[in-house]
Protein backbone atom coordinates (compact mmCIF):
# COMPACT_ATOMS: atom_id res chain seq x y z
CA UNK A 1 0.00 0.00 0.00
CA UNK A 2 1.59 3.63 -0.72
CA UNK A 3 -0.77 6.06 0.36
CA UNK A 4 -0.82 9.89 -1.49
CA UNK A 5 -2.68 12.69 0.23
CA UNK A 6 -4.84 14.87 -1.59
CA UNK A 7 -4.32 18.73 -0.57
CA UNK A 8 -6.33 21.93 -1.14
CA UNK A 9 -3.88 23.86 -3.64
CA UNK A 10 -2.34 27.17 -2.27
CA UNK A 11 -4.90 29.57 -2.08
CA UNK A 12 -4.55 33.59 -2.60
CA UNK A 13 -2.66 35.43 0.33
CA UNK A 14 -6.81 37.34 0.78
CA UNK A 15 -8.60 34.10 0.37
CA UNK A 16 -8.58 32.62 3.89
CA UNK A 17 -10.98 29.28 2.96
CA UNK A 18 -12.82 27.50 0.34
CA UNK A 19 -15.71 25.45 0.30
CA UNK A 20 -15.63 22.21 -1.30
CA UNK A 21 -18.54 21.25 -3.87
CA UNK A 22 -19.52 18.06 -5.29
CA UNK A 23 -17.10 14.98 -5.22
CA UNK A 24 -16.64 13.54 -8.71
CA UNK A 25 -15.56 10.28 -7.52
CA UNK A 26 -16.37 8.07 -4.33
CA UNK A 27 -14.67 6.07 -2.18
CA UNK A 28 -13.20 2.76 -3.46
CA UNK A 29 -13.39 4.12 -7.40
CA UNK A 30 -10.38 4.11 -9.36
CA UNK A 31 -8.66 7.71 -10.46
CA UNK A 32 -6.41 8.73 -12.81
CA UNK A 33 -3.67 11.24 -12.84
CA UNK A 34 -5.14 14.62 -13.69
CA UNK A 35 -8.31 13.54 -13.09
CA UNK A 36 -10.77 16.15 -11.51
CA UNK A 37 -11.82 15.23 -8.43
CA UNK A 38 -13.37 17.90 -6.73
CA UNK A 39 -14.23 22.01 -7.73
CA UNK A 40 -13.34 24.01 -5.08
CA UNK A 41 -15.39 27.15 -4.72
CA UNK A 42 -13.40 30.35 -3.12
CA UNK A 43 -14.67 34.20 -3.18
CA UNK A 44 -13.81 34.89 -6.43
CA UNK A 45 -13.00 31.68 -8.49
CA UNK A 46 -13.77 27.41 -8.54
CA UNK A 47 -10.49 25.86 -9.17
CA UNK A 48 -10.32 22.28 -9.97
CA UNK A 49 -8.55 19.88 -7.69
CA UNK A 50 -7.18 16.93 -10.11
CA UNK A 51 -5.82 13.71 -8.99
CA UNK A 52 -2.19 13.84 -8.20
CA UNK A 53 -1.75 9.91 -9.23
CA UNK A 54 -3.13 7.03 -10.61
CA UNK A 55 -4.67 4.40 -7.99
CA UNK A 56 -7.84 4.47 -5.86
CA UNK A 57 -9.43 6.65 -3.84
CA UNK A 58 -9.36 5.09 -0.53
CA UNK A 59 -10.78 7.98 2.04
CA UNK A 60 -12.39 11.04 1.53
CA UNK A 61 -11.64 13.18 4.52
CA UNK A 62 -13.83 16.53 3.91
CA UNK A 63 -17.11 15.93 2.72
CA UNK A 64 -18.64 17.94 0.05
CA UNK A 65 -19.82 21.78 1.26
CA UNK A 66 -17.23 21.61 4.29
CA UNK A 67 -14.85 24.86 4.29
CA UNK A 68 -11.17 23.90 4.07
CA UNK A 69 -7.62 26.52 3.87
CA UNK A 70 -4.70 25.80 1.89
CA UNK A 71 -2.59 22.83 2.34
CA UNK A 72 -5.82 20.66 3.87
CA UNK A 73 -5.93 17.31 3.25
CA UNK A 74 -9.26 16.38 1.71
CA UNK A 75 -8.75 12.51 0.68
CA UNK A 76 -6.33 10.00 0.54
CA UNK A 77 -5.34 7.91 -2.73
CA UNK A 78 -3.43 4.43 -2.79
CA UNK A 79 -1.20 4.40 -6.07
CA UNK A 80 -1.23 0.41 -5.63
CA UNK A 81 -4.10 -0.40 -5.05
CA UNK A 82 -5.80 -3.11 -7.46
CA UNK A 83 -8.97 -2.76 -8.71
CA UNK A 84 -12.12 -4.81 -10.04
CA UNK A 85 -11.40 -2.71 -13.81
CA UNK A 86 -7.46 -3.23 -13.21
CA UNK A 87 -7.40 -6.15 -11.79
CA UNK A 88 -5.67 -9.32 -13.98
CA UNK A 89 -8.32 -11.61 -15.32
CA UNK A 90 -7.80 -14.97 -14.05
CA UNK A 91 -5.86 -17.29 -16.33
CA UNK A 92 -7.81 -19.37 -18.44
CA UNK A 93 -6.96 -23.41 -18.07
CA UNK A 94 -5.08 -25.18 -20.74
CA UNK A 95 -7.92 -26.99 -21.67
CA UNK A 96 -9.80 -23.78 -23.05
CA UNK A 97 -7.16 -21.73 -25.10
CA UNK A 98 -10.58 -20.10 -26.95
CA UNK A 99 -11.45 -18.73 -23.68
CA UNK A 100 -13.84 -16.02 -24.32
CA UNK A 101 -12.46 -12.04 -24.62
CA UNK A 102 -13.04 -10.04 -21.20
CA UNK A 103 -16.34 -8.19 -21.46
CA UNK A 104 -15.55 -4.26 -22.48
CA UNK A 105 -16.43 -3.16 -18.93
CA UNK A 106 -13.23 -4.60 -17.74
CA UNK A 107 -10.87 -2.39 -19.83
CA UNK A 108 -9.76 0.76 -17.71
CA UNK A 109 -11.21 3.94 -18.78
CA UNK A 110 -9.20 6.33 -20.45
CA UNK A 111 -7.42 9.26 -18.49
CA UNK A 112 -9.44 12.50 -19.18
CA UNK A 113 -8.21 16.45 -19.09
CA UNK A 114 -10.32 18.22 -16.65
CA UNK A 115 -11.01 20.76 -19.25
CA UNK A 116 -12.42 17.64 -21.98
CA UNK A 117 -13.95 16.52 -18.89
CA UNK A 118 -16.08 19.38 -18.13
CA UNK A 119 -16.70 19.97 -22.21
CA UNK A 120 -17.88 16.43 -22.54
CA UNK A 121 -20.48 16.81 -19.45
CA UNK A 122 -21.80 19.85 -21.57
CA UNK A 123 -21.84 18.24 -24.11
CA UNK A 124 -23.27 14.83 -23.19
CA UNK A 125 -20.12 13.02 -24.46
CA UNK A 126 -19.15 9.57 -23.15
CA UNK A 127 -15.47 9.88 -22.72
CA UNK A 128 -14.96 6.32 -22.73
CA UNK A 129 -15.96 5.85 -26.11
CA UNK A 130 -13.45 9.01 -27.14
CA UNK A 131 -9.91 8.28 -28.23
CA UNK A 132 -7.60 10.16 -26.76
CA UNK A 133 -4.91 11.83 -28.52
CA UNK A 134 -3.04 13.17 -25.74
CA UNK A 135 0.18 11.72 -23.83
CA UNK A 136 -0.57 8.57 -22.96
CA UNK A 137 -3.81 8.00 -24.24
CA UNK A 138 -5.29 11.57 -22.32
CA UNK A 139 -8.56 12.57 -23.46
CA UNK A 140 -8.05 16.06 -24.28
CA UNK A 141 -10.70 19.01 -25.27
CA UNK A 142 -9.74 18.48 -28.85
CA UNK A 143 -10.82 14.77 -29.02
CA UNK A 144 -13.75 16.14 -27.22
CA UNK A 145 -14.77 18.37 -29.87
CA UNK A 146 -14.54 15.98 -32.73
CA UNK A 147 -17.36 14.34 -30.89
CA UNK A 148 -20.94 14.55 -32.43
CA UNK A 149 -22.86 16.25 -29.50
CA UNK A 150 -25.55 14.29 -27.94
CA UNK A 151 -28.75 15.24 -26.74
CA UNK A 152 -28.80 18.36 -24.05
CA UNK A 153 -28.67 17.13 -20.60
CA UNK A 154 -29.15 19.47 -17.14
CA UNK A 155 -27.13 22.70 -17.43
CA UNK A 156 -23.94 22.83 -14.65
CA UNK A 157 -24.15 22.84 -11.86
CA UNK A 158 -24.51 26.26 -10.19
CA UNK A 159 -23.00 27.52 -7.18
CA UNK A 160 -26.57 27.66 -5.60
CA UNK A 161 -29.38 25.68 -6.44
CA UNK A 162 -31.94 27.35 -9.08
CA UNK A 163 -34.78 28.74 -8.16
CA UNK A 164 -38.21 26.29 -8.86
CA UNK A 165 -40.47 29.81 -10.17
CA UNK A 166 -43.21 27.64 -10.44
CA UNK A 167 -43.17 25.73 -7.31
CA UNK A 168 -42.49 29.05 -5.59
CA UNK A 169 -45.46 30.65 -7.59
CA UNK A 170 -47.89 28.42 -6.75
CA UNK A 171 -49.59 29.35 -3.04
CA UNK A 172 -47.35 31.13 -0.96
CA UNK A 173 -44.65 29.25 -0.11
CA UNK A 174 -40.81 30.27 0.21
CA UNK A 175 -37.07 28.60 -1.05
CA UNK A 176 -34.35 29.39 0.89
CA UNK A 177 -30.66 28.91 -0.72
CA UNK A 178 -27.84 29.38 1.07
CA UNK A 179 -25.86 31.96 -1.32
CA UNK A 180 -21.94 31.03 -2.88
CA UNK A 181 -18.90 32.21 -1.60
CA UNK A 182 -18.56 34.63 -4.79
CA UNK A 183 -22.41 36.01 -4.43
CA UNK A 184 -21.14 36.33 -0.40
CA UNK A 185 -17.67 38.05 -1.65
CA UNK A 186 -19.78 40.64 -4.10
CA UNK A 187 -21.62 41.71 -1.41
CA UNK A 188 -19.95 42.20 0.90
CA UNK A 189 -17.45 44.61 -1.29
CA UNK A 190 -20.50 46.31 -2.61
CA UNK A 191 -21.65 47.67 1.03
CA UNK A 192 -18.28 48.45 1.81
CA UNK A 193 -18.09 50.63 -1.14
CA UNK A 194 -21.14 52.24 -0.81
CA UNK A 195 -20.14 52.69 3.04
CA UNK A 196 -17.15 53.88 2.33
CA UNK A 197 -16.42 55.97 -0.58
CA UNK A 198 -18.20 58.86 -1.08
CA UNK A 199 -19.91 58.09 -4.21
CA UNK A 200 -21.31 60.36 -7.12
CA UNK A 201 -22.12 59.82 -10.57
CA UNK A 202 -22.05 61.92 -13.28
CA UNK A 203 -23.52 61.56 -16.91
CA UNK A 204 -22.92 62.38 -20.57
CA UNK A 205 -24.02 60.67 -23.68
CA UNK A 206 -22.05 59.75 -27.28
CA UNK A 207 -23.11 59.57 -30.72
CA UNK A 208 -21.73 55.90 -31.69
CA UNK A 209 -21.85 56.22 -35.25
CA UNK A 210 -18.23 56.88 -36.03
CA UNK A 211 -17.43 53.92 -34.20
CA UNK A 212 -20.61 51.93 -35.72
CA UNK A 213 -19.00 53.22 -39.35
CA UNK A 214 -15.52 52.42 -38.31
CA UNK A 215 -16.19 48.75 -37.66
CA UNK A 216 -18.69 48.05 -40.44
CA UNK A 217 -16.09 49.59 -42.80
CA UNK A 218 -13.12 47.18 -41.25
CA UNK A 219 -15.06 44.54 -39.42
CA UNK A 220 -14.15 41.71 -42.19
CA UNK A 221 -10.37 42.69 -42.84
CA UNK A 222 -9.84 42.87 -39.04
CA UNK A 223 -11.78 39.37 -38.78
CA UNK A 224 -9.31 37.75 -41.25
CA UNK A 225 -6.30 39.56 -39.90
CA UNK A 226 -6.23 39.06 -36.17
CA UNK A 227 -8.93 35.85 -35.95
CA UNK A 228 -11.26 37.54 -33.37
CA UNK A 229 -14.14 40.17 -34.23
CA UNK A 230 -13.97 44.12 -33.80
CA UNK A 231 -16.34 44.69 -30.99
CA UNK A 232 -17.59 48.02 -28.88
CA UNK A 233 -15.62 46.78 -25.81
CA UNK A 234 -11.87 47.80 -27.30
CA UNK A 235 -13.01 51.26 -28.19
CA UNK A 236 -14.42 51.39 -25.25
CA UNK A 237 -11.56 50.57 -22.86
CA UNK A 238 -9.00 52.40 -25.45
CA UNK A 239 -11.06 55.51 -24.96
CA UNK A 240 -11.43 55.25 -21.44
CA UNK A 241 -7.08 54.74 -20.87
CA UNK A 242 -7.24 57.98 -23.23
CA UNK A 243 -8.84 59.84 -20.31
CA UNK A 244 -6.96 58.50 -17.55
CA UNK A 245 -3.87 59.30 -19.12
CA UNK A 246 -5.06 63.05 -18.83
CA UNK A 247 -6.81 63.06 -15.80
CA UNK A 248 -4.59 60.37 -13.86
CA UNK A 249 -6.39 61.15 -10.68
CA UNK A 250 -9.36 58.94 -11.69
CA UNK A 251 -7.17 56.11 -12.04
CA UNK A 252 -6.08 56.96 -8.22
CA UNK A 253 -6.36 55.11 -5.13
CA UNK A 254 -7.20 55.73 -1.37
CA UNK A 255 -4.71 54.42 1.05
CA UNK A 256 -5.27 55.89 4.55
CA UNK A 257 -4.86 59.56 4.26
CA UNK A 258 -2.20 59.26 0.85
CA UNK A 259 -3.72 59.38 -2.61
CA UNK A 260 -1.88 56.98 -4.69
CA UNK A 261 -1.58 57.55 -8.46
CA UNK A 262 -0.81 54.56 -10.34
CA UNK A 263 1.44 54.66 -13.54
CA UNK A 264 -0.29 52.00 -15.18
CA UNK A 265 -3.49 51.06 -16.35
CA UNK A 266 -4.80 47.69 -15.31
CA UNK A 267 -8.57 47.94 -16.52
CA UNK A 268 -11.10 45.48 -14.71
CA UNK A 269 -13.86 44.24 -17.45
CA UNK A 270 -17.42 43.03 -15.51
CA UNK A 271 -18.56 39.84 -16.60
CA UNK A 272 -21.36 37.88 -15.98
CA UNK A 273 -21.07 34.23 -14.62
CA UNK A 274 -23.37 31.47 -13.25
CA UNK A 275 -21.46 31.77 -10.04
CA UNK A 276 -21.87 35.48 -10.26
CA UNK A 277 -20.05 38.94 -11.19
CA UNK A 278 -16.53 38.68 -11.89
CA UNK A 279 -13.64 41.22 -12.89
CA UNK A 280 -11.15 39.71 -14.86
CA UNK A 281 -8.01 42.75 -15.25
CA UNK A 282 -6.75 43.58 -18.71
CA UNK A 283 -3.08 44.43 -17.56
CA UNK A 284 -1.29 47.09 -19.02
CA UNK A 285 -4.03 48.16 -21.33
CA UNK A 286 -2.75 51.04 -22.21
CA UNK A 287 -0.04 48.93 -24.38
CA UNK A 288 -2.71 46.65 -25.91
CA UNK A 289 -3.43 46.84 -29.41
CA UNK A 290 -7.57 46.76 -30.15
CA UNK A 291 -7.28 43.16 -31.32
CA UNK A 292 -5.52 42.04 -28.44
CA UNK A 293 -8.24 43.54 -25.98
CA UNK A 294 -10.87 41.73 -28.16
CA UNK A 295 -9.00 38.38 -27.84
CA UNK A 296 -8.65 38.88 -24.08
CA UNK A 297 -12.50 39.85 -23.47
CA UNK A 298 -13.66 37.00 -25.49
CA UNK A 299 -11.45 34.40 -23.71
CA UNK A 300 -12.42 35.99 -20.47
CA UNK A 301 -16.09 35.48 -20.41
CA UNK A 302 -15.60 32.15 -21.94
CA UNK A 303 -13.75 31.14 -19.11
CA UNK A 304 -15.68 32.55 -16.82
CA UNK A 305 -18.68 30.56 -17.82
CA UNK A 306 -16.62 27.60 -17.33
CA UNK A 307 -15.21 28.55 -13.94
CA UNK A 308 -11.98 28.82 -15.24
CA UNK A 309 -10.35 32.29 -14.40
CA UNK A 310 -7.41 32.46 -12.04
CA UNK A 311 -7.24 34.10 -8.85
CA UNK A 312 -4.50 36.22 -10.00
CA UNK A 313 -6.68 37.64 -12.74
CA UNK A 314 -9.22 38.62 -10.66
CA UNK A 315 -6.74 40.73 -8.32
CA UNK A 316 -5.61 44.44 -8.57
CA UNK A 317 -6.86 46.67 -11.29
CA UNK A 318 -7.23 50.69 -11.37
CA UNK A 319 -10.17 51.16 -13.17
CA UNK A 320 -13.28 49.36 -13.84
CA UNK A 321 -16.28 48.58 -17.26
CA UNK A 322 -19.35 47.64 -16.84
CA UNK A 323 -21.08 47.21 -19.61
CA UNK A 324 -24.65 46.49 -18.89
CA UNK A 325 -25.72 47.46 -22.68
CA UNK A 326 -25.55 43.47 -23.61
CA UNK A 327 -28.45 42.88 -21.03
CA UNK A 328 -30.32 46.16 -22.82
CA UNK A 329 -29.60 48.79 -19.81
CA UNK A 330 -30.60 52.42 -20.89
CA UNK A 331 -28.70 53.36 -17.75
CA UNK A 332 -27.24 52.79 -14.33
CA UNK A 333 -25.44 53.95 -11.82
CA UNK A 334 -22.29 51.49 -11.09
CA UNK A 335 -21.09 50.71 -7.95
CA UNK A 336 -17.32 51.74 -7.22
CA UNK A 337 -15.10 48.34 -7.24
CA UNK A 338 -12.61 49.14 -4.43
CA UNK A 339 -10.21 50.13 -3.76
CA UNK A 340 -10.16 51.76 -7.25
CA UNK A 341 -11.58 54.99 -7.48
CA UNK A 342 -14.07 55.12 -10.40
CA UNK A 343 -15.98 52.66 -12.70
CA UNK A 344 -17.23 53.51 -15.69
CA UNK A 345 -20.97 52.49 -17.31
CA UNK A 346 -21.94 51.47 -20.83
CA UNK A 347 -25.01 51.17 -21.82
CA UNK A 348 -26.95 49.97 -24.75
CA UNK A 349 -26.71 51.90 -28.07
CA UNK A 350 -30.67 52.86 -29.25
CA UNK A 351 -31.29 55.22 -31.91
CA UNK A 352 -32.90 58.06 -30.88
CA UNK A 353 -34.00 61.46 -31.84
CA UNK A 354 -31.49 64.46 -31.22
CA UNK A 355 -30.82 67.99 -31.85
CA UNK A 356 -27.97 68.63 -34.49
CA UNK A 357 -27.35 72.36 -35.92
CA UNK A 358 -31.17 73.36 -35.15
CA UNK A 359 -32.60 70.00 -37.41
CA UNK A 360 -33.44 66.97 -35.59
CA UNK A 361 -32.10 63.81 -36.30
CA UNK A 362 -31.72 60.07 -35.46
CA UNK A 363 -28.55 59.30 -34.24
CA UNK A 364 -27.31 55.66 -32.33
CA UNK A 365 -27.03 57.24 -29.05
CA UNK A 366 -25.19 55.49 -25.65
CA UNK A 367 -25.85 57.00 -22.32
CA UNK A 368 -22.46 56.95 -20.58
CA UNK A 369 -22.18 56.73 -16.67
CA UNK A 370 -18.84 57.21 -14.30
CA UNK A 371 -19.61 56.60 -10.84
CA UNK A 372 -16.76 58.00 -8.68
CA UNK A 373 -15.44 58.85 -5.12
CA UNK A 374 -16.03 62.33 -4.38
CA UNK A 375 -13.28 61.98 -1.70
CA UNK A 376 -10.52 62.62 -4.21
CA UNK A 377 -12.08 63.10 -7.61
CA UNK A 378 -13.88 66.37 -8.13
CA UNK A 379 -16.86 66.79 -10.67
CA UNK A 380 -14.48 68.85 -12.84
CA UNK A 381 -12.24 66.09 -13.16
CA UNK A 382 -15.28 63.48 -13.53
CA UNK A 383 -17.09 65.14 -15.75
CA UNK A 384 -14.04 66.61 -18.34
CA UNK A 385 -13.27 62.96 -17.87
CA UNK A 386 -16.16 61.40 -19.20
CA UNK A 387 -16.08 64.68 -22.38
CA UNK A 388 -12.70 63.13 -22.84
CA UNK A 389 -14.35 59.54 -23.83
CA UNK A 390 -17.39 61.22 -25.81
CA UNK A 391 -14.78 62.86 -27.57
CA UNK A 392 -13.05 60.60 -28.48
CA UNK A 393 -15.37 57.82 -29.31
CA UNK A 394 -16.88 60.85 -31.51
CA UNK A 395 -14.03 60.80 -33.08
CA UNK A 396 -11.94 57.34 -32.92
CA UNK A 397 -9.43 58.25 -34.77
CA UNK A 398 -8.31 60.15 -32.05
CA UNK A 399 -7.44 56.86 -30.81
CA UNK A 400 -5.14 55.80 -33.04
CA UNK A 401 -3.31 59.24 -33.96
CA UNK A 402 -3.51 59.88 -29.58
CA UNK A 403 -4.41 63.54 -29.71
Amino acid sequence: MAIIEVKVPQLSESVAEATLLDWHKQEGQPVKRDENLIDIETDKVVLELPAPADGVLVKIIKKAKESVGSGDVIAQIDTEAKTGAAAPAPSAPAAKPAAAPAPAAAKSQPAVMPSAQKLAAEKGIDTSKVAGTGRDGRVTKGDVLGQPTAPAKAPLPQAAPPVNVDQLLAGRPEQRVPMSRLRQRVAERLVQSQSTAAILTTFNEVNMAPVMEMRKKYQDRFEKEHGTRLGFMSFFVKAAVHALKRYPVVNASIDGTDIVYHGYFDVGVAVGSPRGLVVPILRDADRMSFAEIEKKIGDFGKRAQDGKLGLEELTGGTFSISNGGVFGSMLSTPIINPPQSAILGVHATKERAVVENGQIVVRPMNYLALSYDHRIIDGREAVLFLVAIKDALEDPARLILEI
